[in-house]
């Protein structure tokens, strides 16, 4: 089955303007045109363009994205420097999650807080001895969580 550029934004929610900078950044050398031009994408160009996507939404600039499209097209000598690029992009991944799961025990922290004090009225609830040793342990609470 083949697909028009049209149909391919609609299924990976991109536009055809993002599709077309791709291509012209040399993201999809595996899309072919018909004779007057128009690109035509195989079911295996999609699944291409979800890599990339996925490669994008890590952090990954589009230049190093183009390496790992180059590295395709070479075939099996470039096995090592993919799998070394996945192993490099996991870890920045992981990384990225750890810096979320400190700013969501911030935020849980922050929400915890002013319901309280929206409870109490006041957010001088928060400012006594007792109140103290109740913020630390919804902290705790928040870290074992997780």
């Amino acid at each position: 089955m083949t697909y028009a550029i049209g149909e391919v934004a609609k299924m990976l929610n991109l536009t055809i303007y993002t599709l077309r900078y791709y291509d012209k950044e040399g993201l999809m050398p595996f899309v072919e045109r018909t004779p007057s031009g128009t690109r035509v994408f195989k079911e295996s160009d999609v699944e291409a363009l979800k890599i990339i996507e996925c490669l994008k939404s890590s952090g990954m600039p589009l230049k190093n994205i183009r390496y790992f499209i180059e590295w395709c097209s070479q075939g099996d000598c470039s096995l090592q420097q993919r799998y070394d690029m996945f192993i490099e992009r996991k870890a920045v991944v992981e990384a990225q999650m750890n810096e979320l799961k400190k700013t969501l025990e911030i935020i849980d922290y922050k929400c915890w807080y002013y319901k309280t004090a929206l409870e109490a009225g006041t957010e001088n609830v928060h400012k006594t001895k007792d109140a103290e040793d109740c913020a630390q342990q919804q902290v705790h609470s928040m870290q074992d969580r997780q």
